[in-house]
C-alpha cells in the first residue's frame, strides 16, 4: 500500500505532520478526517523534510514491550464492554496509543476490518506483535460472543508471564555481574600483573611453583595467540548461533537448559504453570484439544518440550485422552499427570488445569527464591578460586625468594 507523508490540524489546532498508508490520496485524507484532523496537504511518497523517513525508521526499529501490550488490550476490552465499533475502538486506540509500531499496526487493522476481515484475521496479519496465543484466544471469543471475557483472560495471562521473566531475570542479573566482572578480573592480573612479577622472579634465578607457571603459560598464549583464541570462541558462538537455528539444535539446546542444577527445575517449573494456564484458559473458551495444542507447541517456550506436545498430539488423534499420553512424555511431572487424569475423570480438568497453575506458580516464585540463595555461595566459591589462584602465584615465589634473601 502506498504511503503519504501528510500535514493536518489536530483537535487542539497544533499542526502536525507524519506518514500514513492508504490506497490514494483522497483515502490518506479520508484517515486523517476519520482521526479527528484536518488536512492540510498530502503528498505521495516521505516527503522532502526528511521527517518520514525518520517516522518510517522509528516505527521500524520500535518494540511493543508487555507493559504496552498489556495496556492496548486493557483499553481495547474497556471500549468493547462499553459498546463501541471496533472501527471506533481501532480509531481511538490509533490516536491514545504512544508506541510507533503498534499505531501503525491500528491503523492496518481499521483499513482490513473496513474491507471485510475479522478482528482476529487482522491481528493475525502482525505475528510479531500478537502470538498465535494471542490471535486464537481473540478468535474463540468472536466466535463463543465472549471478546470481552477472552481479552480479561489474556491480559492476566501477558501480565503473569511478564511477572515470571521479570522475577527470573532479576534472581540472574547480579550472579552475571559477578561472573563477568570475575572474569574481567582474571584476564586483567593475567595479563598485566603476573608479567610484572614473572621478570623479578626470573632475575632472582627463583624456580617457580605450579601455579605461577600456569599463570605465565596462560599469559603467553594470550599475549602471542590472542587472535586463535578469539577465532574459536567466535567459531564456537557461530556455530552454535546456526546450529540453533535448526530444529534439532533448539530441541537440544533448550534440553540441556532442563537439565542444569537448579536452574532446569525452575524452567520445568515455569512451562507446566503455562502449560496449566493457557491450555485451562483455551478449553474454558472453546478451543479444541488439538488446536490447543497446536497454539502451546508455539507458545511454551521451548523447544524439547514442543518436541514433546507434537507426541502427545499424534497419540491423542488415535483416540487416547490427554493424561495418558502426558504420563509417556518427557519433562511432565507426576503431580500434573496425576491431576489430569483426575480432572478428565471428573469432568472437571478446567479446574484441575487451574490449580495445577496456582501450584506451579508458587513453586516457581520459591525456586525463584532459592536460586538466588544458592548461587550466593556458588560465586563465593568462584570468587574464592581466583584470588587464590593469583595469591598462590605471585605469593609462593615471594615466599621463596624472602627465603633467598635472609640465606645471604
Amino acid at each position: 500500500m502506498p504511503q503519504y507523508s501528510y500535514e493536518a490540524i489536530n483537535e487542539a489546532g497544533n499542526t502536525i505532520r507524519g506518514v500514513l498508508e492508504a490506497d490514494s490520496p483522497d483515502g490518506a485524507k479520508n484517515r486523517l478526517s476519520a482521526m479527528g484532523y484536518i488536512p492540510v496537504s498530502v503528498q505521495r511518497g516521505l516527503g522532502g523534510t526528511g521527517r518520514g523517513t525518520l517516522s518510517s525508521l522509528e516505527v521500524a526499529l520500535s518494540r511493543v514491550k508487555p507493559q504496552e501490550l498489556i495496556l492496548f488490550t486493557k483499553q481495547f476490552k474497556t471500549m468493547l464492554a462499553a459498546g463501541l465499533s471496533m472501527l471506533e475502538i481501532l480509531k481511538v486506540l490509533e490516536q491514545q496509543t504512544e508506541n510507533p509500531r503498534l499505531r501503525r499496526i491500528c491503523g492496518r487493522m481499521a483499513d482490513d476490518v473496513k474491507k471485510g476481515a475479522s478482528i482476529s484475521e487482522a491481528l493475525a496479519e502482525h505475528k510479531g506483535v500478537f502470538s498465535p496465543l494471542y490471535v486464537s484466544m481473540v478468535r474463540a471469543g468472536e466466535t463463543a460472543g465472549a471478546l470481552p471475557e477472552v481479552l480479561d483472560r489474556l491480559i492476566y495471562i501477558i501480565s503473569h508471564e511478564h511477572q515470571v521473566r521479570a522475577d527470573i531475570r532479576s534472581a540472574l542479573q547480579y550472579p552475571l555481574t559477578v561472573v563477568i566482572a570475575l572474569v574481567g578480573a582474571f584476564f586483567f592480573l593475567l595479563t598485566f600483573v603476573v608479567p610484572v612479577f614473572a621478570k623479578i622472579f626470573a632475575s632472582a634465578h627463583v624456580e617457580l611453583p605450579l601455579p605461577t607457571r600456569i599463570a605465565l603459560y596462560l599469559n603467553v598464549f594470550i599475549t602471542h595467540y590472542w587472535y586463535a583464541l578469539l577465532g574459536g570462541v567466535l567459531a564456537v558462538i557461530a556455530s552454535l548461533y546456526f546450529w540453533f537455528k535448526t530444529e534439532g539444535g533448539k530441541v537440544a539446546r533448550d534440553a540441556f537448559f532442563l537439565h542444569i542444577p537448579i536452574i532446569g527445575k525452575l524452567f520445568q517449573k515455569a512451562a507446566m504453570s503455562r502449560f496449566a494456564s493457557i491450555f485451562a484458559i483455551l478449553q474454558s473458551s472453546g478451543v479444541p484439544v488439538l488446536t490447543t495444542i497446536d497454539i502451546l507447541v508455539e507458545t511454551i517456550g521451548n523447544a524439547a518440550i514442543s518436541k514433546e506436545f507434537r507426541r502427545v498430539q499424534d497419540m491423542i488423534r488415535t483416540g487416547q485422552g490427554l493424561s495418558a499420553p502426558l504420563s509417556r512424555a518427557k519433562y511432565f511431572t507426576p503431580m500434573v499427570v496425576t491431576m489430569v487424569s483426575v480432572g478428565e475423570e471428573s469432568g472437571n480438568l478446567d479446574d484441575m488445569l487451574s490449580a495445577i497453575s496456582e501450584h506451579y506458580d508458587a513453586e516457581v516464585a520459591y525456586a525463584v527464591k532459592r536460586l538466588s540463595d544458592a548461587l550466593g555461595p556458588v560465586l563465593i566459591v568462584g570468587l574464592a578460586g581466583v584470588v587464590g589462584f593469583f595469591a598462590l602465584a605471585i605469593f609462593l615465589p615471594m615466599w621463596d625468594l624472602s627465603q633467598v634473601a635472609l640465606r645471604h
